[in-house]
């Protein structure tokens, strides 16, 4: 790849309005030597350029995903050339990884947009900007474009995405209104979980989620958690630490006992979250765009219930 720069800039930014790269991906270039300016090796990606400077780029063939491409349904909110906004089923597996080789979303993406996936790194593999558990189901989005997956994933960096979740949990938090934060890390007594830490640890990352209940029931609430950061089983751990673990949540706490029969009944065997909003700045049109999905049927029917049967 050659040309010339259009602008005075930044080496990386002018590279990157030449292009169809992302910033990110020439400065990982320049890092292995494959860009060249007015022939000499470029070394540092903010070396101020001159318009019209002479470049080129060598790129390297993009090393195949592992993954296999699966013709697997997918339940899509929006898509257009840079991105795609799908509601993720329950039971749905976001990456391959051991003990799930195979269907999961990532498969399923290889097939649906057939390559057209952002490659950051070099690597031909979709562009999973941020994840959702297994058994959670609801929105996610995921880049097509090496410049949508670097303008998403700073946004998510920045804590400006728009996130809304809907839970059942066993009991009713109280107040009915607030917010829980605290540094969440792995669990040093079991690996395979997150645990809640006091604010003045140091290990750890730092969690904000700010919850309403909006319905009450006799042993369980509705209520909406609103995301300022996105930590690996965030609401879980956050409704668990104030008592109120999500019902059906096989790791963080145990659903009060006069529901077990219930639960039972309906097969109700994950956690009750949902991802039902997500908003965000298109990393492209800059406008900002937002999508919500219901819940699905699993939770409606035991909200039915609980309503019915549990007030």
């Amino acid at each position: 790849m050659s040309g010339k720069t259009l602008t005075p800039a930044r080496l990386d930014k002018a590279l990157a309005e030449a292009t169809d790269l992302s910033r990110a991906r020439v400065q990982a270039l320049i890092a292995q030597g494959a860009v060249e300016v007015d022939g000499t090796p470029a070394s540092s990606p903010s070396a101020r350029v001159d318009e019209g400077a002479r470049f080129l780029i060598k790129l390297p063939a993009a090393t195949q995903a592992k993954a296999r491409a699966q013709d697997i349904a997918l339940d899509i909110v929006f898509e257009d050339e840079h991105l795609v906004v799908v509601n993720k089923q329950a039971g749905m597996v976001v990456h391959p990884a051991a003990g799930n080789p195979d269907g999961t979303l990532v498969n399923a993406l290889l097939h649906y947009c057939a390559g057209q996936l952002s490659g950051i790194g070099g690597v031909a593999r979709p562009g999973i900007v941020h994840r959702i558990d297994k058994d959670t189901s609801g929105l996610l989005v995921v880049a097509k474009t090496d410049a949508a997956h670097e303008g998403l994933a700073a946004q998510f960096a920045e804590h400006s995405v728009h996130r809304r979740y809907l839970a059942v949990t066993g009991g009713t938090p109280s107040p009915a209104q607030g917010t829980i934060e605290g540094r969440i890390a792995r669990s040093e007594a079991n690996r395979k979980k997150m645990a809640a830490l006091p604010k003045n640890y140091s290990r750890g990352k730092m969690a904000v989620t700010h919850y309403k209940v909006l319905e009450r029931f006799a042993h369980a609430a509705l209520i909406e958690c609103r995301l300022e950061t996105g930590r690996t089983h965030q609401v879980r751990v956050h409704c668990a630490s104030i008592g109120h673990a999500l019902l059906g949540d096989p790791i963080y706490g145990k659903s009060p006992k006069p529901l077990k029969p219930l639960l039972d009944r309906l097969h109700f065997a994950r956690q009750a979250l949902h991802a039902a909003e997500l908003g965000f700045v298109h990393p492209i049109s800059r406008e900002f765009v937002s999508f919500s999905v219901d819940l699905p049927n699993d939770m409606m029917e035991l909200i039915d219930e609980l309503g019915r049967s549990y007030r």
